[in-house]
């Protein structure tokens, strides 16, 4: 959306009932087995999946027959690199170097690879495939309006052990907070014996519209992210502070790039239980509208379109 209030002429290529305001769309039928291919950091990912090949085989025909200047490509998939060879593309790697398949695509690749943070830079380094462009992710702007934070502390995102859903549940307790779940179950079985069990009613939302999941951060006392895995950027934590949120973390991933320490949060050391907890409490006295205005001066959409457009640019030539 950014892109297109920049003046340019831009075609989301994206699966069939997906749901994108303000941009043209061209919605690409999708099988159910695609489901299959589903990235589970720490759990079995399908390194192959019939459905994702015939899925962007019939997305890039539609590219090559309305034509682009350049491609900026955001599936974490072998098949999306492999099936676009011929076209200028930007390919984007969200997450570490976690599927087998989709590290040899990038590393033999000979087009450009763009990673969201300092830390996957690294960790993608270490793994062959050197990344052109950091390109950090961007928060669309918003205005929460006058809020008064309620007594609730959110953990937002997918519903998976990588998440520490339990921990953050468990912690925000312990710091005498309501817990409130919002986001997609990722892990049905991680849900049923370990997140369903702590929690009471009301305490969990299905995904919400972005700009709901940000009126919710807005009120939230504190966004929590006591994560197990190391964040390939940590958009949660940036729509947090934008919100206004402070947002208490552990110290992994790209989440100290994305999180002013002492001013839009708290980062702790991994695993430290009773330090998460007193951060949350400290967290409290932070003041929100300092939070804010300090997210929005680094984290909103316009700098990120801007790198992206820069590297398109590079990629189009």
């Amino acid at each position: 959306l950014e892109l297109t209030r920049r003046g340019h002429d831009l075609t989301l290529y994206c699966a069939q009932g997906s749901e994108v305001p303000g941009v043209r769309l061209d919605e690409v039928p999708v099988e159910a087995e695609i489901s299959a291919a589903l990235v589970r950091p720490g759990g079995t990912t399908a390194e192959r999946v019939p459905a994702v090949a015939r899925a962007f085989e019939a997305a890039f025909e539609r590219v090559r027959a309305r034509g682009a200047d350049a491609v900026t490509q955001h599936g974490f998939d072998a098949e999306a690199f492999e099936l676009s060879a011929d076209l200028p593309v930007l390919h984007t790697l969200h997450l570490g170097p976690v599927v087998p398949a989709v590290v040899e695509a990038a590393r033999t690749t000979a087009a450009a690879v763009a990673v969201p943070s300092l830390t996957m830079r690294e960790a993608w380094a270490a793994a062959g495939v050197a990344a052109a462009y950091v390109l950090h992710n961007g928060v669309p702007d918003f205005d929460p309006g006058p809020v008064e934070p309620g007594e609730y502390a959110l953990i937002a995102g997918r519903i998976s052990p990588e998440k520490g859903v339990v921990e953050g549940v468990r912690a925000a307790r312990a710091a005498g907070l309501r817990p409130l779940v919002v986001g997609a179950i990722y892990d049905e079985d991680y849900f049923t014996a370990h997140v369903a069990p702590l929690l009471g009613a009301g305490e969990l939302l299905p995904v919400q519209p972005r700009e709901r999941l940000w009126r919710i951060m807005a009120r939230a006392a504190v966004t929590l992210m006591p994560v197990r895995w190391e964040e390939p950027f940590g958009l949660v934590a940036a729509e947090a502070q934008v919100a206004g949120c402070p947002v208490v973390a552990y110290r992994r991933g790209a989440l100290p790039e994305v999180i002013a320490e002492g001013v839009g949060g708290f980062l702790v050391e991994p695993d430290d239980f009773e330090g998460f907890v007193a951060a949350i409490e400290q967290a409290a006295g932070l003041d929100r509208a300092e939070v804010r205005r300090a997210a929005r001066k680094r984290l909103l959409m316009p700098a990120c379109a801007a790198a992206y457009e820069a590297a398109l640019e590079v990629v189009a030539r």
